[in-house]
């Protein structure tokens, strides 16, 4: 509880609710779109959801909380307080991991919610939740790992999502499969079909609640490299 409550009282400062809020503001806007589009409600929101808000609102969303509450830290030079705390490393993984999940779900989860609401899609609800906290839960874990094993983590980070998930996700079915972008994705074509989930189903991956179970083993995965990780760290007073 220490370090959770640390975690969002001093990892996450008014400047990084900004970096938080706007992309939150911007799915309601992907799902405004959807209403304006010369297309099927359905087929228009399958693309939005896609390119909009599972390709840029969560990642970059994630993104900026994930790399508040540790990576920004670790550059400031003061993770060295906890890093020397008489907690285990694994309790200082989870609890910073834990900290920023609970942002996600109280910002990215009702964004995207919002944004299924104002797209005319309200049988998407609930896939579309469950989708959003199963992929920040994967996203924050990923962008954790990289803020302890990597010294200009945020650059890392564009590059996976950009790159790595963007680029080669789309070509490559490997990579997909334990991307949490498209992981996501495929939670909600599993258990949104009559939403327009069906558009997004792509062959090769998990969907449903088998896509949730592979979000959950990318979140178990990475919190354990990040807690033996951080066994070998040597925090300093600030490497940047």
């Amino acid at each position: 509880m220490a370090v959770l409550g640390y975690t969002l009282r001093a990892c996450l400062p008014a400047r990084r609710w900004w970096g938080v809020l706007l992309p939150c503001l911007g799915a309601v806007l992907f799902g405004w779109l959807t209403t304006v589009a010369d297309t099927t409600t359905q087929r228009a929101f399958a693309f939005v959801a896609e390119q909009g808000l599972f390709g840029l609102v969560m990642p970059l969303t994630c993104l900026v909380i994930g790399d508040a509450v540790l990576a920004a830290d670790r550059r400031a030079g003061t993770f060295a307080f906890t890093w020397l705390s008489p907690v285990s490393f694994a309790t200082i993984v989870v609890g910073r991991w834990l900290g920023g999940w609970i942002v996600a779900l109280v910002t990215v989860v009702p964004a995207l919610v919002l944004a299924t609401v104002v797209a005319g899609v309200p049988e998407g609800l609930v896939a579309m939740a469950v989708a959003a906290g199963a992929g920040s839960a994967a996203y924050i874990a990923l962008f954790v790992m990289l803020g302890v094993t990597t010294r200009r983590s945020a650059v890392w980070a564009l590059a996976v999502v950009f790159l790595g998930e963007r680029l080669l996700g789309e070509a490559l079915s490997g990579i997909a499969q334990v991307s949490p972008m498209w992981e996501a994705q495929q939670v909600y074509a599993g258990l949104a079909d009559d939403a327009g989930g069906w558009r997004l189903v792509r062959d090769g991956t998990p969907q449903g609640w088998a896509a949730v179970a592979r979000l959950t083993t990318i979140v178990i995965v990475t919190l354990a490299v990040s807690t033996w990780r951080l066994g070998h760290l040597r925090p300093t007073g600030g490497d940047e």
